[in-house]
C-alpha cells in the first residue's frame, strides 16, 4: 500500500480535459507508437546493445557506455520503487469523454507518479551533455517529445512528467562522478 497519495493539480486537471476533449484516434495511435521510444526495456536493451558495442569495437568510449547503461538500469528501478510509496490515479482513470476519443488504458490505474517515462528521458537529456551540440540538441528534443507523448495518452499528468523528468536529471549527475571519474567529460548545461 502506498504511503503518500499525490493529487493533481489544477493545471493538471486542465490539461488532461483539454487533451481529452480534443484528441482523435489518430494523434492516440501516433503517440502510442512513439512512446514505445522511452520504454524502459527498449531503452536498457538498447543501452546494453551500445554497451557491448563498445566493448567488441569502441574502447575509448567504454566508460561512457558504463554510465549509459547504469543510469539505465537505475532509471528502470527507481520509479517502481517510487510507484509503490506514491498512490495517484492516472488522468486515463478520470475520463469518459478522452475514451469515446480513442483515449487507450495505460498502466496500472494508481502508478501515475512519477512518470517513468519521463525519468529515462530526463536521464538520457541530461546524458546528452556529453555529445557534440548538434546531436545533443537532437537527442534533448526527442527526449521532451517522448515524454509529451505520455500527457497526449494522459497515461501522466504533466506534473507527473515534470517531476520525472527532473528526477531522471538527477539520476544521471548523481552517477556521473563515480561513473565517468578519471574520464575527460564535456560539461553541457
Amino acid at each position: 500500500m502506498a504511503l503518500v497519495t499525490v493529487k493533481p493539480t489544477r493545471m493538471d486537471t486542465a490539461i488532461a480535459d483539454e487533451i481529452a476533449h480534443n484528441t482523435n484516434s489518430g494523434l492516440e495511435q501516433a503517440a502510442q507508437a512513439m512512446t514505445w521510444g522511452a520504454d524502459e526495456h527498449v531503452l536498457v536493451a538498447l543501452a546494453t546493445v551500445g554497451w557491448l558495442y563498445t566493448r567488441m569495437r569502441k574502447p575509448e568510449k567504454r566508460r561512457i557506455a558504463d554510465h549509459v547503461l547504469i543510469v539505465s538500469v537505475a532509471t528502470a528501478v527507481l520509479p517502481h520503487i517510487l510507484k509503490s510509496l506514491f498512490d495517484q490515479t492516472r488522468p486515463d482513470r478520470l475520463t469518459a469523454s478522452g475514451h469515446r476519443r480513442s483515449v487507450p488504458y495505460s498502466g496500472q490505474p494508481h502508478d501515475a507518479f512519477p512518470s517513468g517515462h519521463a525519468v529515462h528521458m530526463g536521464a538520457l537529456a541530461s546524458a546528452a551533455g556529453l555529445l557534440p551540440p548538434a546531436p545533443r540538441r537532437l537527442v534533448r528534443a526527442t527526449a521532451v517529445t517522448l515524454c509529451l507523448t505520455r500527457v497526449a495518452l494522459l497515461a501522466h499528468w504533466a506534473s507527473d512528467v515534470v517531476a520525472g523528468f527532473t528526477l531522471g536529471v538527477i539520476v544521471e549527475r548523481a552517477f556521473r562522478p563515480f561513473t565517468l571519474a578519471g574520464s575527460r567529460q564535456r560539461a553541457r548545461p
